[in-house]
């Protein structure tokens, strides 16, 4: 009898809006590493933390974003929650560990990019 993997991943390869695209999605116990890259390099690395928000007691999901390693700019916070914030929902609101390196960071670009991430499904 085979045991299952400790870790599971899956792996899509592109073409997103004309530039070739990688994208690795990782299920760990604790959050999901999704790796997405136009350059093959692992690039800006963002944490996304599913916290709750305290507004009037809802307990709605609230997704606070920092940047571990890269430029910490507003367009890298709005390209991750833009990306990963359905990863982190559909995982039971785990932390998302996500590492970008984009050529095209335009809105049809980014929902292009989210169809591939959701294709590399493990969570």
């Amino acid at each position: 009898m085979a045991a299952s993997p400790v870790v599971t991943s899956r792996q899509r390869a592109a073409v997103v809006r004309g530039v070739p695209t990688e994208v690795v999605c990782t299920a760990f116990s604790n959050a999901v590493l999704v790796v997405a890259t136009q350059y093959g390099k692992m690039g800006t690395l963002v944490y996304l933390d599913p916290g709750r928000a305290g507004g009037g007691g809802l307990g709605r999901p609230a997704l606070a974003t920092r940047v571990l390693l890269g430029q910490d700019e507003p367009l890298v916070h709005v390209c991750a929650k833009n990306l990963v914030a359905f990863v982190s929902q559909e995982a039971g609101n785990k932390p998302v560990l996500l590492a970008m390196a984009l050529k095209d960071k335009t809105v049809e670009g980014i929902q292009a990019l989210r169809e591939v991430i959701r294709s590399c499904q493990v969570w």
